[in-house]
């Protein structure tokens, strides 16, 4: 794209990864088409031997359909754009990116410290995985106090995510990078909640940002895709041979699709947190509610850091309930536009009862006996979904 000043990101999205014009008819489609290939031919030995000589110097040089070709290109560019870093690398989902970042960056008997608000699944990698390469993991609130205490010799990474998985607790992303600095660590995260478009860890100080594209990237329901993303050479070379040596492979259907996602990603993305802090609004003056989870909501305690830190919102919150779990599966239940599932960052709103399980390590909850719902607003209308929150939550009291 020829300009003269650095274009607004939204600029960027639409014109990022377009099909080329052919030079022997000069026309173009506007979306470039999804490339499928699993062998690539060369015109001669000549060109074969630049591809392997780029491979080796760690360039995005394709010798095998494996690493994907000009539909996987423009979305690794997609990536860059979003999060500001120099190369991107594709995985076929959140949880597979966040395996690159570890396996790129630890060795045997290595030391990673892990926030306790981090995806759940991550502590099921180590479990089942990390463990048995005997890589250490300590887990604790993410403040350079409490990491400090559980800092070890062999420590060489430190994992977060801001904001936090279930209750969205915000991160000081600046100062947990100063801290893994002097402590010489690599500072790794996940990203997915801010997607490279409302939050830019790579710009705050982070060494790696991991993003499920699976969300609001993608956008649709309707692919599993993760990214890693970095700036440093050393480390880009790191996860690059990694990257290669797992055999990490995406569809070019899901990374077209992906594509497709990121061009409406700003309209989405901002709809979804308008939308939200109507429902906030609305749900603080319900009875039933003792405490929102909203970073953009000014009476979340992390609402600095988000004015700092980011540019804008999107459409996740948890609602804490004063229901016994008896009467939290009826307001659920009782839902009719929101579906109940695991995912978010779509076109549809969802909902989600959190096993109190699943927060008792998070440092950040106020241990009680009240329901915590998490919510995602998608793109029907507010109006719509206050009056389903409304008649579900008349129908569980």
């Amino acid at each position: 794209m020829a300009n003269s000043v650095t274009p607004h990101l939204d600029t960027l999205l639409q014109h990022t990864g377009v099909a080329q014009f052919d030079p022997a008819h000069g026309a173009a489609p506007v979306a470039l088409p999804s490339m499928r290939t699993s062998t690539v031919r060369f015109q001669n030995l000549d060109a074969l031997d630049r591809a392997q000589a780029g491979k080796a110097r760690g360039e995005r040089s394709v010798t095998y359909g494996r690493v994907g070709m000009e539909t996987h290109a423009a979305l690794e560019e997609v990536f860059c754009q979003l999060e500001g870093a120099e190369r991107a690398f594709l995985a076929s989902s959140g949880l597979a990116a966040v395996t690159l970042a570890f396996f790129s960056t630890l060795n045997s008997h290595d030391h990673v410290l892990v926030a306790d608000c981090s995806y759940g699944p991550v502590r099921y990698l180590d479990k089942i995985v990390l463990s048995r390469m005997d890589i250490q993991v300590s887990y604790c609130r993410a403040t350079p106090a409490a990491l400090e205490a559980q800092l070890r010799p062999n420590t060489r990474v430190l994992y977060v995510e801001s904001p936090g998985s279930l209750l969205f607790e915000m991160l000081d992303i600046p100062a947990l990078a100063a801290f893994a600095r002097q402590h010489k660590l690599i500072l790794a995260v996940d990203n997915t909640w801010g997607s490279g478009y409302i939050y830019r860890p790579l710009d705050l100080g982070a060494d790696i940002s991991v993003v499920a594209g699976t969300k609001y990237v993608g956008g649709h329901s309707d692919l599993m895709l993760g990214a890693v993303m970095a700036k440093d050479p050393g480390l880009i070379k790191r996860i690059n041979d990694t990257h290669y040596a797992m055999g990490y492979s995406v569809s070019a259907d899901d990374a077209w699709l992906a594509i497709r996602g990121a061009r409406t990603l700003p309209i989405r993305m901002r709809q979804s947190a308008q939308s939200a802090l109507e429902v906030c609004v609305f749900l603080e003056s319900r009875p039933e509610v003792a405490r929102l989870y909203h970073p953009a909501l000014p009476t979340d305690p992390g609402h600095t850091l988000w004015q700092r830190d980011c540019t804008g919102s999107n459409g996740m919150l948890a609602v804490e309930l004063k229901l016994d779990n008896a009467a939290a599966r009826r307001f659920v239940d009782g839902l009719t536009l929101f579906g109940i599932g695991f995912s978010w960052g779509g076109f549809e709103s969802l909902v989600q009862l959190v096993d109190h399980g699943a927060l008792q390590v998070h440092g950040y909850w106020s241990r009680n006996d009240n329901a915590i719902v998490r919510l995602h607003i998608g793109l029907e209308s507010p109006a719509d979904l206050i009056a389903d929150l409304a008649q579900a939550l008349d129908r569980a009291a």
